[in-house]
């Protein structure tokens, strides 16, 4: 990913200095593109609770992370396989020459660290466990018998966005531009969890929504073909996570994400000009 990043930032500084400026405002409308591509998230930490009919807890400022699949053509090209690694898909349309609407899937992962030290506070109860009993700012080791939380297949972010395009330089059939937008849409986690002696849970559920902005530099290459680099950065809530097979039990947190994304795409015109 960080190769064909440089390799954009390259082109985009020879471009510079040797391109050929043409009108700047291209047709675009009536433009429809889809692409599929990679990304690489983190996130800030955050305070998690967990609650129920016997408990009601908060570990105070857990870390997590994301966890990239190792790169193989089985895994990232194999059509049956290709939803395993982190990955971004989109599909959207031109409405001017400008502006586009889309709707994409932003598959990231999220994996709260196993034995790190927190701070806890509330209860814990009747559970059969030797986590009974009442906490306040307890400092506390996450071990794998009390939480386990992870939103890895994944942390799924289906979302809306408006994107705006400026032309920034072509030459012959080779063109740069600069794309920014804002989105907003609704979390689908399929969340890996065990809590306590619960019997751990693994299911898809609508637990919250998320809102973010993008910005990225894309080349397009003839008139169908495009490489994109993004960077997005945004806010995911998710009040209603679902966390054992009783759906009385239930987590909620929220926290800041970024992505930095390399996409591959195909574009044509849907109308006659």
């Amino acid at each position: 990913m960080r190769i064909l990043v440089t390799l954009l930032i390259i082109i985009g500084s020879s471009f510079s200095m040797i391109a050929q400026e043409v009108n700047p405002n291209q047709n675009k409308q009536g433009d429809f593109f889809v692409y599929w591509g990679w990304n690489r998230s983190a996130y800030t930490n955050s305070d998690i609770r967990f609650y129920g009919d016997n408990y009601d807890f908060t570990i105070d400022n857990a870390v997590a992370r994301d966890r990239q699949t190792p790169f193989s053509a089985y895994d990232y090209f194999n059509p049956t396989r290709i939803t395993i690694p982190q990955f971004n898909a989109r599909v959207g349309y031109f409405v001017t020459d400008r502006y586009s609407i889309s709707i994409g899937s932003d598959h990231m992962k999220y994996v709260v660290d196993s034995n790190q030290v927190v701070n806890m506070n509330g209860y814990i109860e009747r559970t059969g466990t030797d986590y009974d009993g009442v906490y306040s700012d307890t400092s506390v080791v996450l071990a794998t018998d009390l939480v386990r939380l992870e939103h890895t297949d994944g942390l799924n972010y289906i979302n809306v966005e408006f994107r705006r395009v400026d032309d920034l330089k072509f030459y012959n059939k080779v063109s740069l531009h600069l794309i920014e937008g804002l989105g907003a849409g609704i979390m689908i986690p399929k969340t890996n969890a065990t809590l306590l002696n619960n019997e751990r849970h693994d299911d898809f559920h609508v637990s919250g929504y998320g809102l973010n902005a993008m910005l990225g530099v894309q080349l397009n290459i003839g008139k169908h073909f495009f490489i994109l680099s993004e960077f997005k950065g945004g806010f995911i809530n998710l009040p209603n996570i679902r966390t054992t097979a009783n759906s009385v039990d239930k987590g909620s947190q929220h926290f800041f994400f970024v992505q930095s994304n390399i996409v591959f795409g195909f574009r044509m015109n849907l109308i006659n000009r």
